[in-house]
């Protein structure tokens, strides 16, 4: 259990630190906002999306390590995938998440199954997910964890 808390840790710190597809996406035909109003996290998702097929991804936004991290999880896992594949990944991982179950399936987002020992943080690591389905389905609400 160390070795994975560990693991969610650094992994969790490094996408903090250095998030991957940080910034608003050139060429997105697909945007949608999120908010956590617990934790003050905020996210602009975009998405090019080509005959079903997530294309690209990139979001801005300020929040904490985990919402940040996991959006920067997110945007690398769903680029290539199908927009119903990013849908039930979606499932997999707020059922992890909630759980704390592993999942291999979910490859390294599997880390995100360490939020599960912080419940007032399930929220930040599903706000990027959350908002990604808002994005999918175009709906220009601004998606909430409340």
């Amino acid at each position: 259990m160390n070795d994975l808390r560990e693991l969610y840790q650094e992994t969790i710190l490094d996408h903090y630190r250095q998030p991957r597809n940080f910034g608003r996406l050139v060429g997105a035909n697909r945007k949608a906002e999120g908010y956590n109003p617990l934790c003050g996290d905020k996210i602009t998702l975009y998405l090019k999306v080509e005959d079903g097929m997530i294309r690209d991804a990139g979001f801005e936004g300020s929040g904490c390590a985990i919402a940040t991290a996991s959006a920067s999880l997110m945007t690398e896992r769903i680029k290539g995938m199908r927009e119903s594949e990013a849908l039930n990944l979606l499932m997999q991982i707020h059922g992890m998440v909630l759980s704390g179950s592993k999942n291999n399936d979910v490859g390294k987002l599997e880390v995100l199954a360490g939020v599960h020992e912080f419940p007032q943080r399930v929220k930040c690591a599903t706000l990027a997910w959350h908002t990604m389905k808002a994005a999918i389905e175009n709906i220009e609400q601004a998606v909430t964890t409340e």
